[in-house]
């Protein structure tokens, strides 16, 4: 059970119950997460109206399961979702919707079959090794090397190039800049504004999004050759240009390889630096588990059954992503006149499912606050998983890289800490604030040291 004298994990406060739109527009802009009344981490559903459109946030179990699910095509994404996201990703699978995201997830998915885990293992397992030799000494704001391992290890399971490739360095500090001005649902998400309001983006942020893009051509272009020279790599990039759609026969486009390899680098490297450093944080303050996850890093030998052994270590990157899910909201919009809890939902209404609040909601989860990786070999903290734990979402729509970041995280949090002490710095709590995902405010600085 978790130490009752011990202060739980940094949450964001939350605002005043009622505000005016315009206030809450504000305090949005300024961070989705504190934006939200407290009373959303108990409510079953909340309507929230605007002057354009009614939104109804749900965290009733089943409502979630219908909308994700059992009719996920009744609720496709929203087009809102785009008003913040589409020019760093295009038409990328996160974005889509209909036959076009049928298709690109037709493509995608065998790239991420179970075998194919194994195969991008050599590659994760070096990318880990090299984070674990970089890692300094001292007071290290840790979401930085986060973000250096993640991006590591999506370059060499993608690419098959290191972080210290040229290419991947440009991309990778084009990628540092968006993330810290670009939310991950932009205003627009709420809010469907006429065509002559301004979108809400700073020129910076789509300046970013075009380099990266550029960035990202340039190598899509240079794997195109060398597949048709016949000596590229065989790495998800290879595996997901080559594939060919089953019922039409077709592969990728380069400019459709650009739109996925944006949302590849956003899933694959963004939102697993955010769940690293949240975990590494929670370590720093629990170091009693952060103990149990050392040994079990030590006993790893580069053996991909090895690490079905590292259970602890699962479990605590677990309860970091009930914690902090690294994307904290998402949007669908019904299709059709609804009845959700008794009340009318009308056709194009904005579904909001929040990770964050459903992660923890106090009347799904025992101690939904507090820091507890056992929960998770109880009987009651399973249940709550089935009932209220989506962070990769869920049904169709799941992440394709589900499978790859369960891998990924225990791995990269193991190896870490076999040969390193972390330990918090009391007058540094960092506060969650939700950028492109959920980050710290002013960063996590940890002090390390070697064991």
């Amino acid at each position: 059970m978790p130490d009752g004298t011990r202060q739980p994990p940094p949450k964001p406060p939350a605002r005043a119950d009622r505000v005016s739109f315009w206030r809450y527009a504000r305090l949005f802009r300024a961070d989705i997460l504190s934006a939200q009344p407290a009373r959303l981490y108990r409510a079953w559903m909340a309507e929230f109206r605007t002057p354009f459109f009614r939104s109804f946030l749900v965290n009733q179990p089943d409502l979630v399961t219908t909308v994700l699910k059992a009719r996920p095509r009744d609720f496709p994404k929203s087009d809102r979702i785009g008003e913040g996201l589409r020019p760093l990703l295009g038409n990328s699978v996160f974005l889509t919707n209909g036959a076009t995201w049928e298709r690109q997830r037709r493509i995608i998915d065998p790239a991420f079959e179970g075998g194919r885990l194994r195969d991008t293992w050599p590659a994760m397992w070096a990318a880990t090794e090299a984070a674990r030799t970089r890692l300094p000494e001292g007071t290290v704001e840790i979401e930085e090397q986060a973000s250096h391992a993640a991006a590591d290890v999506i370059f060499r399971t993608l690419f098959s190039i290191p972080i210290e490739d040229e290419m991947a360095q440009a991309v990778f500090h084009e990628f540092r800049a968006y993330q810290r001005s670009q939310p991950i649902l932009n205003l627009a998400a709420f809010v469907p504004l006429p065509r002559g309001l301004p979108r809400f983006f700073r020129r910076d942020t789509r300046r970013a999004a075009r380099r990266i893009r550029a960035l990202i051509t340039e190598l899509v272009d240079r794997r195109m050759a060398r597949i048709e020279a016949g000596d590229a790599p065989d790495d998800l990039a290879t595996k997901i240009m080559t594939t060919r759609d089953p019922e039409t026969g077709e592969t990728f486009s380069t400019a459709e390889m650009v739109d996925q390899v944006a949302i590849f680098f956003l899933a694959g490297h963004e939102t697993s630096a955010s769940a690293l450093g949240w975990a590494l944080y929670l370590m720093a303050t629990h170091p009693e588990w952060q103990d149990k996850v050392a040994e079990e890093g030590r006993a790893l030998n580069g053996d991909f059954a090895e690490l079905g052994r590292a259970r602890v270590a699962r479990d605590v990157f677990r309860e970091a992503l009930r914690l902090y899910p690294p994307v904290p909201m998402m949007v669908r919009q019904a299709r059709c006149p609804e009845r959700f809890r008794d009340r009318a939902v009308p056709k194009a209404a904005q579904i909001v499912l929040s990770p964050w609040h459903l992660h923890r909601h106090e009347r799904l989860w025992h101690d939904p606050d507090g820091f507890d990786p056992a929960r998770w070999q109880s009987e009651a903290g399973r249940a709550s998983a089935r009932d209220a734990y989506i962070p990769f979402s869920a049904g169709a729509r799941v992440c394709p890289g589900a499978g790859f970041a369960m891998v990924e995280g225990p791995l990269l949090l193991a190896r870490l800490l076999a040969d390193h002490r972390v330990a918090a710095l009391p007058d540094r709590v960092p506060e969650p604030v939700a950028h492109l995902t959920v980050r710290a405010r002013a960063g996590i600085h940890l002090r390390i040291e070697r064991r």
